[in-house]
């Protein structure tokens, strides 16, 4: 692992300690010497460090093997409940899944990516806790795009030079100046639209959620595309999100 990062100042052992949780986190559990081969660390390093893991809730052993322990979503949960948004929305995320049958998310962002923090799975065949609390590319993204177009001009270059513009379909904006074209067209409409750029096949609507003059984060509508057309987005599903914005940005501001 590098010692070096942006702030020019990582610790070596913090490096080795992330490096096995991302580890047990991709294998689904590991032994100790899968892990040392894995990571080229030695065993007592690894034995050590889920030791101390396991010692305080954050890693569990199942017969031979180690796995990540529910500390870290009792974590996860004190993390999302801090956020404004979370709190605040909750349940117009639960009245826009039952106005429109689709799915409806609570969307925010950190270090230059979007995460859904709270949604519901609407009429679809669709496991929504494989995605909830997963990273998604904001340039792909219904509540990611708008998000980044609140942000300062800097810090959308900031986040292109972190995470790139990669293609997920045909239809994904993969260059800059696409990218800021659109992000104008969205500031200026008040709503971003995901036509099967992220995943084929679906399509999505995100509104900005603002609070002080700041974008807090997004609530978006997604779902097929042969049933949520772009019509339909900016007609009736575009008016549910707006009342459902208005809704959360006045929860915000009384919380």
């Amino acid at each position: 692992m590098g010692q070096h990062s942006k702030s020019g100042n990582r610790i070596k052992s913090d490096e080795t300690l992330f490096a096995l949780i991302e580890c047990l986190r991709e294998s689904d559990g590991a032994g100790v010497t899968e892990l040392a081969e894995r990571l080229d660390i030695a065993k007592s390093t690894v034995h050590g460090h889920l030791t101390t893991m396991r010692d305080h809730g954050f890693v569990v052993k199942r017969g031979s093997e180690y796995h990540l322990g529910l500390t870290f979503f009792d974590y996860g949960q004190y993390v999302r409940g801090q956020l404004g948004i979370f709190r605040s929305g909750m349940q117009a995320v639960d009245e826009l899944e039952k106005a429109t049958g689709e799915m409806a998310w609570l969307i925010t962002h950190e270090n230059g990516k979007a995460m859904y923090v709270y949604g519901r799975g609407g009429q679809n065949d669709i496991d929504i806790n494989t995605i909830l609390g997963t990273w998604a590319y904001m340039h792909c993204n219904s509540g990611g795009k708008a998000i980044l177009a609140h942000l300062p001009e800097a810090e959308i270059h900031a986040v292109v030079d972190e995470h790139g513009l990669p293609a997920r379909t045909e239809n994904t904006i993969t260059t800059r100046e696409a990218l800021f074209e659109e992000l104008e067209q969205i500031r200026e409409q008040g709503y971003a639209l995901n036509r099967s750029e992220d995943l084929k096949g679906v399509h999505a609507i995100g509104i900005p959620l603002m609070f002080g003059g700041e974008i807090q984060g997004a609530l978006s509508i997604a779902g097929p595309a042969h049933r949520l057309s772009q019509e339909r987005c900016e007609g009736e599903v575009l008016d549910q999100l707006r009342a459902a914005t208005d809704e959360i940005e006045l929860n915000l501001a009384y919380r």
